[in-house]
Parts: structure tokens; C-alpha cells; sequence
């Protein structure tokens, strides 16, 4: 049997699905990087990389979050919910979508606990002005803003 490196192979093997294709032979430093490469892709929120969106870090591996060089204390499904969030930015989530990709498929909550959860990770931002990252989408859900938005109590009238 003849080893699966031909260019056709490779092609046949991505078009089917795959998300990326080795071929014999490899080293396992290589096979690591490219593990870690597509979780990245796939699932960012399972890699320990620092976030950083602005003056907001997010450190998984110390389970720490600072904003504008303030340690803020967050609890840990806020802290899965602001993870996800900024592996995430921009894009729209509804309480369901939250419910599943935080909290897990196989738990049974009601979908208004994503309000509570929400509501709490904003109060924990909020003392470095990183509240205003979490945006309320009526009728949609949630999304994480890359640029954080001013309050008209920031705002300085002259």
C-alpha cells in the first residue's frame, strides 16, 4: 500500500473536510503545531494564549484579567463568558448559542441565566471602563465590541 502524499490525495483529503493534511513522514513537533494551529482556528477559547483586546487582557493560564493595568475580579463563568467573548469579537450571539458554547450542550438552564451572567461580568469590567465592550443586540443577543464605546457620561460638554 502506497503512502496517501500525492497533491491529488491532499486535495481529495481537504475538499472531504478535513481541516488541514500531513503526510508521512513527519516530526512530532510539527503534528503539535499543527494541532495547536487549527484549535486556534476552531475553537480559540481552548488555547491558552494571552488575549488582548486594547488595554484588556486575559490571561487563561493564571485565570487573570486586568484592564488599563487594574487586576479585576471576575468569577469563573464570567470569566468563561469574557474568554469566549474576545476569542470572538464582533460577531452576534444569541442566549442559546451562550448557553452552548459556555456553559455546555449538556447543561440544562434556563436561557435567562446568560442575563445574570452578563450583567455580573459587566459590573466586574466596569471599574477600568471595559463594561461598555458588551454590547446588548435587541432581539439577537450579545456581542463583544473590539473598541470599547463611550458613555454620554464620559462625554465632556463645554
Amino acid at each position: 500500500m502506497c503512502a496517501k502524499g500525492a497533491e491529488a490525495d491532499k486535495v481529495e483529503g481537504l475538499e472531504a473536510g478535513a481541516d488541514d493534511y500531513i503526510t508521512k513522514p513527519f516530526s512530532p513537533k510539527e503534528l503539535l503545531a499543527r494541532i495547536k494551529a487549527v484549535l486556534r482556528r476552531r475553537a480559540p477559547q481552548l488555547t491558552d494564549d494571552i488575549i488582548e483586546i486594547g488595554t484588556l487582557t486575559l490571561d487563561p493560564t493564571t485565570h487573570r484579567v486586568t484592564g488599563d493595568d487594574k487586576t479585576l475580579t471576575i468569577g469563573p463563568t464570567e470569566f468563561r463568558l469574557l474568554h469566549f467573548f474576545m476569542t470572538h469579537t464582533e460577531r452576534v450571539f444569541s442566549r442559546a448559542q451562550l448557553l452552548d458554547k459556555v456553559w455546555g450542550d449538556h447543561v440544562f438552564v434556563e436561557e435567562r441565566t446568560v442575563d445574570v451572567h452578563i450583567r455580573r461580568l459587566r459590573k466586574a469590567l466596569e471599574p477600568s471602563g471595559h463594561d461598555t465592550h458588551i454590547e446588548t443586540i435587541r432581539g439577537a443577543g450579545y456581542r463583544f465590541a473590539s473598541t470599547r464605546l463611550e458613555r454620554a457620561t464620559d462625554k465632556k460638554t463645554n
